[in-house]
């Protein structure tokens, strides 16, 4: 279906908050909140697995500055999850705000509130422990039905059935087949067995974890975090503090970055806390260190793929296994490992007889894991597109050839992906598209550049979603004011994405005005309608659809007070160009004359606020192809030319919707060659700064070029389907394949580094 011509839709408008970031205005959390609170550290574990003897703050307390020091003898003893995820919550319940077991190196032993940084810094240092260490867990492989139990608490509760057992530390287990998967693979000719290996990757946002909390003039506990799940992290304040959540109020400002990171309550529950304690405001800012080793990096995963195909390359059959990492707490363990299948065996629904998805989450006495861009989905596709990668180079066929036998095509069911129907698909049109602005064919062939360096290129294709279908709920408030311009309220939080924008130009459309008659507020949990919140790609298909839903409810009530002004029923007016029209005649009402009517002698409201769910998550697609310059003697990959076309429906706003993209594949290529999370022996991350976590710069991301293929969702606002996470998949198997076709090696492990690259002995040497 071909989309209409749009008057403020798939356009480049300028973001909302474009003017208050570029000439540096307060609008952060740490720039906002009022100076005088009380500061908050955090005494970390430096055992992996430990129960705390004894501890002594006396020293610690008499600090001057210091107002408390509290331990586990001080918190509530009902556990929660710190997972911001929709009812019914997959995550189980595991902590605490303090526990007196800690779990791994960077876990907390206690909360210092200081009146000032140096005095809550000093305490920390003479907070005297004594541990009684215990063996962890420390290799993910081993932690299945391991005798030692990284949460042998009785009071740990799963909300959901999703095959947990503490006993066993398993966080989650499924099987999931369609067709006979081992007749089918018995019938192959080409049998592929692999496994694959991704680390817990780190998002590393430039703002760090912080929130502030204070009582408000009626005693509620007022939060200010950066966070993208203002509505989740009431709940789980509530839980964990076991105060009601009409005593809680939470807001977002504007996010220095979250990439999922901060769809988990990292830091909100401690000033919180230390607030409810004392009555006094308090704050705390992670450092980098802390955001690091105790954040809620990627799920680590190990993924075995087997894929049975044909001596044509027809794809018959995949059978995939994944055991997911999900560290000392659950947190999003259940739900991301659902992805690494759902979201790689689709893509070939094309050719596929049968298929088989079974998976593991466990417990490890390492740093929890959490949602990171992409969540899942990333590892199950770099480990199913390097599998067919290597099919394609096995039988000698273009690996763009290989998936146009086997892809995806508008109108295919999707066995492995709930049974839904691809209606907007145009995944085969981004692969032609993307093969001609690359000039696949002139750079895929492996051309000596002399100097030991060759050039060479690789290619992978990706799917995500919009938003967890049945499930998330996305809502906005839109008002009229009196002047004939228009609030839009949203629980929705833009974390640089630019919901705030697209949303309003989606208002502007609607109501035929322009994008700067639309106020954004957003987001409250006091003010802002019920939103699950920002992340499994959900805002613009989602909250969009409720936006779209608001206005035209919205139209109504208008056409009924215009009504009520020119004495007539509701039937006859109709609105169209920004204006009230009466049908059959010249008269007409503005918006301003219908903004004051709402105001004066009235009972109709001129506002609406709307709920939207969707029983379908209509996926995204892309194709990303890679061109590198490899060195051979010391294994340095540098890339020249990385290019992608993603079909995300209708963009909203184009150059939105492109940057998105191009920070996307940024990460993507940070993951795949040079970001690293290593532990030492007692399970701390090794990388705690960014001296030795690298992550991609300017100079490290070549020639990027991102453009667009068109569908029509039927299901989302004007045609839309989600960008942001689907974005971050494809440079993962595109750099692993190119570095083959350099090398001759296939590497199944990321980072493929420059160190593995040339101590692999090389096929092509």
């Amino acid at each position: 279906m071909e989309h209409k011509e749009y008057k403020s839709i798939n356009k480049s408008v300028r973001k909302k908050d474009a003017m208050q970031l570029l000439l540096g205005k307060p609008v952060y959390t740490e720039d906002i909140v009022p100076d005088n609170a009380l500061v908050v550290k955090l005494l970390r574990s430096p055992h992996a697995n430990a129960i705390v003897k004894t501890i002594n703050t006396k020293a610690a307390k008499l600090v001057p500055g210091v107002v408390d020091v509290y331990t586990w003898e001080d918190v509530p003893q009902s556990r929660f999850t710190n997972a911001g995820q929709t009812y019914p919550e997959p995550s189980p319940y595991d902590r605490l705000i303090i526990d007196r077991h800690v779990r791994f190196s960077g876990d907390v032993v206690a909360i210092v509130a200081a009146e000032n940084e140096k005095a809550a810094s000093k305490a920390v240092s003479l907070i005297k422990v004594e541990y009684d260490v215990l063996e962890p867990v420390l290799d993910f492989r081993t932690a299945k039905d391991n005798k030692i139990l990284v949460h042998p608490e009785d009071n740990w509760v799963a909300p959901c059935e999703v095959g947990g057992s503490n006993k066993r530390n398993l966080v989650a287990s499924e099987e999931n087949t369609h067709g006979d998967v081992d007749s089918v693979m018995a019938d192959c000719d080409i049998v592929l067995d692999r496994t694959y290996h991704m680390k817990a990757y780190n998002q590393a946002m430039m703002e760090t974890f912080r929130t502030y909390t204070t009582l408000d003039r009626y005693g509620r506990l007022h939060v200010i975090s950066s966070t993208q799940i203002v509505f989740h992290v009431r709940r789980i304040l509530s839980h964990a503090l076991g105060i009601p959540k009409n005593m809680i109020r939470v807001e977002k400002p504007r996010i220095g970055g979250g990439f999922g990171a901060k769809q988990s309550a990292i830091s909100e529950v401690y000033p919180a806390f230390v607030t409810i304690k004392t009555g006094r405001p308090a704050m705390i800012i992670f450092t980098r260190e802390e955001s690091q080793i105790a954040g809620s990096p990627r799920h680590e995963m190990e993924v075995r793929v087997k894929l049975g195909a044909d001596k044509t390359g027809k794809i018959r059959v995949l059978d995939l296994y994944t055991l997911s990492n999900s560290g000392a707490y659950g947190e999003h363990g259940p739900t991301t490992v659902g992805l690494s299948g759902h979201k790689s065996i689709p893509m070939y629904t094309g050719s596929l007889e049968a298929f088989r998805f079974n998976f593991d989450v466990v417990y490890t006495n390492t740093m929890a894991a959490g949602a990171y861009r992409g969540y899942g989905a990333t590892q199950g596709i770099f480990a199913v597109e390097t599998t067919v990668n290597e099919l394609a180079e096995m039988l000698n066929i273009d690996p763009t050839e290989i998936r146009n036998m086997n892809m995806l095509k508008e109108g295919m069911i999707m066995p492995a992906y709930y049974n839904e129907l691809a209606a907007a698909c145009a995944l085969d049109k981004c692969l032609e598209h993307c093969k001609e602005m690359f000039e696949w064919d002139k750079k895929y062939p492996v051309r000596d550049m002399g100097n030991g360096k060759v050039r060479t290129a690789g290619m992978a294709m990706a799917m995500q979603g919009s938003s967890i279908s049945n499930v998330d709920v996305g809502s906005a408030t839109v008002k009229l004011t009196e002047d004939g311009t228009y609030m839009l309220l949203i629980g929705a939080a833009d974390m640089g994405t630019g919901c705030d924008t697209i949303l309003a130009q989606m208002v502007a459309e609607c109501m035929d005005c322009s994008v700067d008659d639309v106020a954004v507020f957003g987001a409250d949990t006091d003010a802002s309608p019920y939103d699950s919140g920002s992340y499994a790609s959900s805002t613009t298909y989602l909250t969009g659809k409720a936006v779209e839903k608001a206005c035209a409810e919205l139209k109504t009530k208008m056409c009924s007070i215009a009504a009520d002004i020119l004495g007539c029923d509701s039937e006859e007016m109709i609105f169209e160009e920004g204006l009230i029209r009466r049908i059959n005649t010249e008269q007409t009402v503005s918006m301003r004359e219908i903004g004051v009517k709402a105001q004066v002698s009235n009972t109709k409201s001129a506002e609406s606020s709307v709920s939207h769910s969707s029983p379908v998550s209509p996926p995204p697609f892309m194709v990303g192809m890679v061109e590198i310059e490899l060195d051979r003697l010391t294994g340095e990959v540098t890339i020249i030319d990385y290019m992608a076309v993603v079909d995300c429906g209708i963009p909203i706003n184009p150059a939105l919707a492109r940057i998105q993209a191009e920070g996307g594949i940024v990460q993507g290529i940070g993951h795949t060659l040079m970001e690293n999370v290593t532990n030492d022996a007692s399970g701390r991350p090794i990388e705690s700064s960014f001296m030795q976590y690298k992550v991609p710069t300017r100079l490290d991301m070549g020639n990027l070029k991102v453009e667009f293929e068109h569908s029509y969702e039927p299901t989302g606002p004007f045609g839309a389907k989600s960008i942001g996470e689907i974005v971050i998949n494809t440079p993962g198997p595109a750099l692993a394949h190119a570095i083959y076709r350099a090398t001759g090696v296939w590497h199944r492990e990321l980072p493929i580094t420059p160190e593995q690259i040339a101590m692999t002995k090389s096929s092509k040497e």
